[in-house]
């Protein structure tokens, strides 16, 4: 991690202005300036990154960029290769090949401590028997500032977190939500170029979790920090993110904004592993009829949509497909294109999850809580045609691009 020395300014940037303190004067200077947070300026670069452990290819030649700024997110399931790729970043893994650049200079040989980087692990590793404020001078202090320059700067980083009221308490004596504001804190004390966490809120209980959800997102706004997050949780990811990168077996499979990867996944594990309810799936072979698509299933044809256009479809006539559509893109309507009959309804806030059994498939759509549905009726549903997404059956890639 960077180090700081004597004489050296915090910075912690806003949307709209920057405090500097420098800790030569006794006050605090303000000063405004533009805040950097989201710029286009690349602050972080994979290029072509490889790590193996022995026959395991735990990163397969990854590439991407961080902004300035940014909010990043590596999300994938437990295994894919995001934390292995954030510790190869931190300095604490060596990548077999590829390179990594940080503001335009090569770290790949450079050891963690002189790559002005600062890693939040999953467990927070708050010292218990430490005051809040030892918890923070922690860094600090082993890079031997003098008493003044630490509680200075240990002072303007408690006010912005609100830890000032908890200097002196015990580390053990945290709560969660604290414990992860003094890691933070400890990390931006000694500032950073990259503040990186890895799968932070996993320990809180879902109440707790959303909390800190958002205070973390409001303190990486308000300072314009550039972060890299790295969690298993598709939600905390849609969320969180300015941008987001989704990882399956050491691979990056796509990179976006969450609008961009919930709406336009470009593949099947993708639009099954983001979004909640599921995508609905169908399989079978395309064809066309008329103005009309038809899927072909083991249980029989289903009309998809009417009055297509149908040279947006033609190259898929004969393909076998599987089609995707979220809940939200399915509807109760009288003159439904597909048949089926309600099994059951799940309340979830102010929305109702209806489940539609046609033949050996469940369809699960959203309907307003108000909506007259019950168990055991039958309906038709429509699904809208323009949110439809399509996948090559044997390669789950997507076959139609919007």
């Amino acid at each position: 991690m960077g180090g700081s020395s004597s004489g050296s300014t915090i910075r912690i940037f806003n949307p709209n202005d920057c405090r500097i303190f420098n800790s030569e004067t006794s006050d605090h200077r303000i000063h405004i300036r533009p805040g950097e947070r989201m710029s286009n300026k690349i602050i972080l670069r994979l290029e072509n990154i490889t790590k193996r452990f022995g026959s395991v290819i735990a990163v397969d030649n990854i590439s991407f960029d961080v902004y300035r700024g940014e909010l990043f997110t590596l999300l994938g399931p437990s295994g894919c290769g995001k934390t292995t790729t954030l510790r190869i970043i931190a300095g604490l893994e060596s990548p077999d090949a590829g390179k990594v650049y940080i503001d335009n200079v090569d770290v790949t040989e450079k050891p963690a401590r002189e790559r002005d980087v600062c890693l939040v692990f999953q467990e927070y590793a708050v010292f218990p028997h430490m005051s809040v404020f030892d918890n923070i001078a922690f860094g600090l202090k082993i890079r031997r500032l003098s008493k003044q320059d630490i509680k200075k700067k240990v002072m303007e980083v408690a006010d912005l977190l609100e830890l000032s009221d908890h200097l002196n308490t015990k580390g053990g004596r945290l709560g969660l939500s604290e414990q992860q504001k003094v890691a933070i804190a400890r990390c931006l004390v000694v500032e950073p170029k990259l503040l990186l966490l890895d799968e932070p809120l996993t320990l809180a209980d879902a109440r707790v979790r959303e909390r800190m959800r958002r205070e973390l997102k409001k303190l990486q706004k308000d300072l314009g920090i550039t972060m890299i997050y790295v969690t298993h949780d598709q939600l905390e990811a849609l969320m969180l993110s300015d941008r987001m990168a989704v990882m399956r077996s050491g691979k990056l499979i796509q990179l976006g904004s969450p609008e961009e990867i919930y709406d336009n996944p470009n593949e099947l594990f993708i639009a099954t592993f983001v979004g909640s309810p599921t995508i609905n799936l169908l399989e079978g072979v395309l064809d066309i009829e008329k103005d009309q698509l038809i899927l072909t299933t083991d249980a029989r044809k289903y009309v998809i949509g009417r009055h297509i256009n149908t040279a947006i479809y033609q190259h898929l006539t004969g393909s076998e497909v599987i089609l995707g559509f979220r809940p939200e893109d399915v509807k109760i309507s009288l003159d439904g294109t597909i048949e089926g009959v309600i099994k059951f309804i799940e309340v979830a806030g102010d929305k109702k999850i209806v489940h539609v059994k046609i033949d050996d498939h469940e369809i699960r759509l959203l309907a307003d809580l108000l909506d007259p549905f019950v168990e055991g009726q039958n309906v038709k549903i429509n699904i809208n045609m323009s949110k439809l997404h399509i996948f090559d059956k044997k390669t789950g890639r997507k076959i139609l691009k919007r």
